[in-house]
């Protein structure tokens, strides 16, 4: 890195840390705050590109990954917003460029949070609140023909939810999470999410369990939104190691996405009755072979094959990693697991961490038939689970569990399992867990 990309870094990461100071609350619902912060702004969000804006408690950085390789092989311009980062917070804003998008550089960056924080002048904002402020400066600044918008929390009123009148809103499947936040409850959590609907903006719903479709279709109604619901609208399936896609305006045959478990059919298929739906844009169905073939969605299921960690491990053994952190992640982990089993079978190892605000026995008792043992490690943030509790956890769902001091240490205890082939090791329980490890890996997000 020379001098200058050194002096940028440090410039926007000095500027991320100050923002982060401005509200006692890490995380604190509310438009009002950000809508007075975009009022001196001028409004960038009324500028910026046509929006595809998308919720629901898991799968909604793949459907965008699926849309936006979809995108960029047709050869349009695409912005994206996601959250949370893994590595540098330059993850979360990455801008439409000739052959494909880049993450925003730390100049453009730090240049468009401290117009922020001037135009703020030091009223209580949130972090995420300031920064997707910047976020849309730089979206409206910068030329693209479509951004694909990721809610971070909730819905109704998540600081995305600005945006009155997107091109399409997507709700992916809605499951139990962020309960400090949205309620303990499965319909209140749909109510929240379902909060993104606008009157007369088609609608992509993903399979949802009948107690949230319900919610979500009620909402809905209330709006005026056009729901287009998978299962009654679309359909997307597997069939012969290819994925269908069907709808009203006919069949597609497409190839399995890249990305791995059978979970990714229906993230892929969400993706594509959301393409469909954004009328205006022409995707011919080479661009959507393209993009299954293409995308790219870091700590999803990811095989760490190059980088540092897999030397750790016996020769031979794989090594995967996955940001997952609630139930219906674990779910759908476990099932791509036992995919990857069917096609090769290894005994599975477990390197897990996860936060003080999530079920950690509901998430490891999804792997109490598939793992062989869990090495419980410290996660890096606030008010984790210690590895103590993590272990026990495991144990309670029947697990052979033990504590280590970090992710190498426990790749290097694996060695000593005496396990009688190569393991598939996976490292997961958390994103910020996921970030450590691709740093660790030499492998951060580009």
């Amino acid at each position: 890195m020379s001098a200058n990309a050194a002096r940028a870094r440090e410039a926007a990461d000095a500027v991320i840390a100050r923002l982060g100071q401005l509200h006692p609350r890490r995380i604190d619902l509310s438009l009002g705050r950000l809508e007075r912060l975009l009022a001196r702004l001028g409004n960038p969000e009324r500028s910026v590109p046509p929006v595809v804006h998308v919720a629901g408690t898991n799968g909604k950085g793949s459907a965008i990954a699926y849309m936006r390789a979809a995108l960029e092989a047709a050869g349009y311009g695409t912005h994206v917003y996601t959250s949370p980062n893994l590595v540098r917070f330059n993850e979360r804003i990455r801008l439409a460029a000739k052959g494909g998008g880049v993450l925003v550089g730390d100049d453009t960056l730090a240049d468009a949070l401290l117009e922020c924080e001037a135009a703020n002048a030091g009223d209580p904002i949130t972090f995420f609140e300031i920064t997707t402020a910047a976020a849309f400066l730089l979206f409206a600044r910068h030329r693209a023909d479509i951004l694909l918008l990721e809610v971070g929390l909730g819905g109704r009123l998540d600081a995305t939810n600005v945006i009155d009148r997107p091109l399409v809103s997507i709700i992916m499947p809605v499951s139990i999470d962020h309960t400090d936040f949205l309620g303990p409850t499965l319909a209140g959590i749909a109510a929240e999410k379902a909060g993104i609907l606008k009157r007369r903006v088609p609608a992509v719903v993903a399979r949802q369990t009948p107690e949230a479709l319900a919610v979500i279709e009620g909402e809905a109604a209330r709006v005026g939104a056009d729901l287009i619901v998978s299962g009654t609208h679309w359909q997307a399936y597997e069939e012969r190691g290819r994925l269908v896609f069907s709808d009203q305006t006919g069949l597609l045959d497409l190839p399995r996405p890249r990305l791995v478990g059978p979970h990714q059919i229906e993230n892929a298929g969400a993706a594509i009755a959301a393409l469909r739906a954004a009328a205006q844009f022409e995707i011919p169905a080479s661009a959507l072979e393209q993009g299954m073939l293409r995308v790219d969605w870091p700590a999803r299921m990811q095989r760490l094959s190059p980088g540092r960690l897999a030397a750790h491990l016996p020769e031979g053994a794989e090594l995967w990693l996955d940001g997952g952190h609630n139930v219906g992640g674990a779910v759908a982990i476990a099932a791509a697991l036992a995919e990857l089993e069917e096609r090769v079978s290894r005994p599975l190892v477990l390197v897990a961490g996860l936060l003080a605000t999530k079920d950690a026995d509901g998430f490891l008792a999804c792997f109490s038939d598939l793992a062989r043992h869990v090495f419980a490690v410290p996660v890096p943030a606030e008010s984790a689970r210690t590895p103590q509790e993590v272990a026990a956890s495991a144990m309670r769902a029947g697990l052979m569990a033990e504590t280590a001091d970090g992710i190498e240490a426990a790749l290097e205890r694996v060695r000593a399992l005496g396990l009688e082939a190569p393991p598939r090791v996976l490292i997961t329980g958390s994103l910020y867990l996921a970030g450590q490890a691709l740093a660790l890996n030499g492998t951060p997000p580009v």
